[in-house]
């Protein structure tokens, strides 16, 4: 058996180590038979690697990831050459085999750092900003829908909902101050209440990525938006559920450049952006403090912060 089978908190179901993935892309794709294989990221619901100094295989670590990875290996293709920054493009699909049961991908690596681990100051985010404000414009166009050539399912996790995500929030939240990581902030208490004032969703929904956050926006260098990543949530849905990473990830000058860049946010989507902002920050934070990664929760700390900044 080349995986490891595991349940416990933030444990996969399955984990694969660098040298199950060489074997298993090595028996599925010799043209890469032999190639270098390092670790390279990990997160809720895949372990990645980089293959060959040039491409990236993502192999799901819980059963849960399945039907975004078939999605995101079914539309990608599609999407990519509408949107204006790069977006993981599968070229290899793993079959599920005896050495490990599920479906796995390969794209080409696509340069930058995470959003979350760039270290860049709020005043040195505009050029990200505006280019994450003009992609999510291009992805969010209605003329979108048709193109992905599936049904997408319609936010299945409710995330435009107030209503679901303000409880969850502060559940989270309560466990980060029980545990000193966070102090209670009346400003979020009054957002979260703010949202569940709303009622249901009832705009029409768009192409989304469905979990866009501090780890999925990658910038270069000269902290321009390189990239977007990490696709499994894929789904049609009020634009607010991308547009949390407006409040979660930049606040002043630079959110002025994203929503400038995308377009009007009405007051009722802004807040439930906001809510949304709120509940990923404190679930990232969470995450963080758990597996011990600090400038994760450095950055998801701030998140908070951010979403109930003016």
């Amino acid at each position: 058996m080349r995986y490891r089978p595991t349940v416990n908190g933030w444990e996969p179901e399955h984990l694969v180590t660098a040298d199950a993935a060489a074997d298993l892309i090595g028996d599925q794709f010799p043209r890469l038979r032999g190639a270098s294989v390092e670790a390279f990221a990990t997160g809720w619901d895949n372990t990645v690697f980089l293959v060959a100094e040039q491409w990236i295989f993502r192999f799901p670590r819980r059963a849960v990831a399945l039907p975004g990875l078939r999605r995101e290996i079914d539309v990608l293709p599609r999407l990519a050459p509408r949107l204006p920054l790069p977006v993981p493009v599968p070229e290899f699909a793993g079959r599920p085999s005896p050495a490990f049961p599920w479906p796995f991908w390969g794209a080409r690596h696509l340069p930058g750092r995470e959003l979350a681990d760039a270290g860049l100051a709020d005043g040195a985010r505009a050029g990200a900003a505006a280019g994450l404000g003009a992609f999510l414009r291009a992805l969010h166009d209605p003329r979108l829908v048709p193109v992905t050539g599936v049904a997408l399912p319609r936010d299945p996790q409710s995330r435009a909902e107030p209503s679901v995500r303000s409880p969850f929030a502060r559940e989270r939240l309560a466990r980060l101050t029980r545990d000193g990581v966070w102090t209670l902030d009346p400003a979020v208490e009054r957002l979260l209440a703010d949202g569940e004032r709303l009622g249901p969703c009832t705009g029409a929904a768009v192409v989304s990525h469905g979990d866009l956050h501090i780890r999925h926006l990658l910038v270069d260098a000269d902290a321009r938006a390189s990239g977007v990543i990490d696709w499994g949530d894929l789904c049609v849905a009020d634009p607010a559920v991308d547009l949390s990473l407006a409040y979660a990830g930049f606040a002043g000058p630079a959110r002025t450049a994203l929503l400038s860049a995308y377009g009007p946010v009405g007051e009722e989507r802004e807040v439930r952006a906001r809510v949304l902002a709120v509940f990923l920050c404190a679930a990232l934070a969470e995450y963080a403090a758990a597996t011990g990664r600090e400038t994760l929760l450095t950055e998801a700390l701030a998140g908070l912060g951010r979403a109930v900044a003016g």
